[in-house]
């Protein structure tokens, strides 16, 4: 190694970690986060920036590395609550980031290296294609998808009704790709390359415009047409500030205590709430066990107390409860379950109508194989991780006058999962979550940002019922309406404006996440291309 070579190789390390840091530090900005808690969306239209120009800079030998620690750097910046639950959770998203950045840089690099003077669009459409691919199979994350970093761009994610979050996910990545176009062309001694790849840069630039005016223009009108009918629901949620799972009977007893205070104090201002819903697992011990069975008499009273309660009113209750089934073994099979109860029909004795989770969290909520390793189970169970059955059905209800479904907390951060309910006939989406346990306001914006969507994708109102926030009314464009402060023992009342039942489905509704599937099928095709077309110029 020459003297020169010395010099320079600790050179080419120090920019390498500043871009992986400076790329790591745009992600984590861009969306909501422990610095800026809604995020700065300005940012995502460059996160990726950074990312493009080390893989640009690294050896085949070293890119995977440096994706590794760019990936297990924006997450662990991103999802740093991830820590209060358990340290276990937090080194296992880092692992799991570390390896799906790995390869994705590899694949970049891999572009780069034989798409020739095409190779930032194929990067985009690999980029493109990593968003969607994130989000899939087991261990799938739909956190950090750039579209979510526009939340709050009202006018924007309209655009989420024809193609979900996809579209505008892949407007953004393009911004990032483009000037590394940008970069890549200044670099050029080749007079004659350079201008045609600015023709090109220039077409690619005013496509954007055009698709990004298109949107704006598209969700302009979406935003200035009125409720169909007309009709509203009253509505009230309730927030009671705890985390349910962290106690016993005493702690049990006092939440449900503090949720009943709350919504007696709603009612008796508005009687005329037609919905109460409560937050994921409110009454942990199961109703439906525990009254039928009487194991223990302190949870029978707890429960018998919930539902001479809610038989009192007049409002449809959503609850959000523990739901043990007997298999006939020596173990059941316990759901994390939404139960509706009609005052008057289903209380008392309890039948109520029952949805139980079908997307269960990995590693938290389901583990593979968990019941054929019982040391790992029992292992997990004492590590405060709550394993569930997985549901079957997307129930749709329909009770207060509407149509609806409920999805259960991480469920509504899956834009195909909420689709498959609106497509079953729910006019509404009724979520209920408990991110309490994250003791963080980041965290709880990072699953609204991420519901907002849902609405916009379907065009249906949501209303979500959390432990400790973001507890709020969402309408149909994905705007909201009222929203009550995190972090406090209260209560949500306001009219969600219910969905015509004779609208028709949006376009995203009926193809879902075709577009990102279509990207995906490019990326391949255009880097199969490419990689043949090299081979056989290498070989001439």
């Amino acid at each position: 190694m020459t003297l020169t070579e010395n010099r320079t190789a600790p050179n080419r390390f120090f920019i390498n970690a500043l871009l992986a840091l400076a790329g790591a530090v745009l992600f984590a900005l861009a969306n909501p986060g422990f610095i800026f808690s809604k995020g700065v969306p300005l940012a995502a239209w460059v996160m990726y920036f950074p990312a493009f120009m080390l893989v640009r800079r690294s050896s085949f030998k070293t890119v995977w590395l440096w994706g590794g620690v760019y990936g297990a750097l924006s997450y662990c910046l991103y999802v740093s609550w991830l820590i209060t639950f358990h340290v276990v959770a937090a080194a296992a998203i880092s692992v799991e980031y570390f390896i799906s950045y790995a390869l994705l840089f590899l694949c970049l690099k891999i572009a780069d290296r034989f798409c020739g003077r095409h190779a930032w669009i194929a990067e985009w459409l690999i980029l493109c294609s990593h968003e969607y691919l994130k989000t899939t199979g087991f261990a799938g994350f739909s956190y950090g998808v750039a579209g979510y970093t526009q939340w709050q761009n009202l006018v924007l994610i309209q655009s989420a009704s024809l193609f979900g979050v996809w579209a505008l996910t892949f407007l953004i990545d393009f911004t990032s790709a483009w000037l590394y176009a940008v970069y890549i062309g200044a670099e050029t001694k080749d007079i004659a390359g350079f201008r045609a790849s600015a023709k090109r840069r220039v077409c690619g630039i005013g496509l954007w415009a055009f698709t990004l005016v298109a949107f704006a223009a598209y969700g302009g009108a979406l935003l200035s047409q009125k409720n169909e009918n007309g009709k509203f629901i009253k509505v009230c949620a309730a927030q009671h500030n705890t985390d349910p799972w962290q106690g016993d009977i005493i702690s049990y007893e006092r939440d449900v205590k503090t949720l009943m205070t709350l919504t007696e104090r709603a009612l008796s201002e508005d009687p005329d709430i037609a919905l109460v819903v409560w937050p994921e697992t409110a009454v942990v011990p199961s109703i439906l066990t525990h009254y039928t069975k009487r194991l223990d008499r302190r949870r029978f009273d707890l429960i018998n107390s919930v539902l001479h309660f809610i038989d009192g009113k007049k409002a449809v209750f959503v609850i959000g409860n523990f739901h043990s089934v007997d298999t006939g073994g020596t173990r059941t099979d316990d759901y994390n379950s939404a139960f509706v109860f009609t005052p008057g029909k289903n209380v008392v004795p309890p039948e109520p109508e029952i949805y139980r989770k079908i997307h269960l969290v990995p590693f938290t909520e389901t583990v593979p194989f968990a019941k054929r390793l019982p040391r790992l189970y029992d292992a997990l169970e004492k590590a405060d991780t709550h394993l569930w059955a997985k549901g079957r059905e997307r129930t749709v209800f329909h009770a207060a006058g509407i149509s609806f479904s409920v999805p259960i907390c991480f469920e509504d951060t899956f834009g195909d999962d909420c689709r498959r309910f609106v497509a079953n006939g729910a006019r509404a989406l009724i979520n209920m979550s408990n991110d309490a346990w994250s003791k963080s306001l980041s965290c709880q914006n990072q699953h609204l940002a991420m519901a907002v969507f849902r609405c916009a994708e379907n065009r249906v109102p949501a209303v979500r019922s959390t432990a400790s926030g973001q507890t709020c009314i969402v309408d149909r464009t994905g705007k909201i309406l009222c929203e009550a402060e995190p972090f406090t023992e209260t209560y949500l009342t306001g009219m969600m404006p219910a969905a015509d039942d004779s609208a028709g489905k949006t376009l995203y509704n009926k193809i879902g996440d075709a577009l990102a599937i279509f990207f995906v099928a490019a990326a391949l095709l255009m880097c199969t291309v490419c990689i043949i077309l090299n081979g056989k110029r290498s070989r001439i």
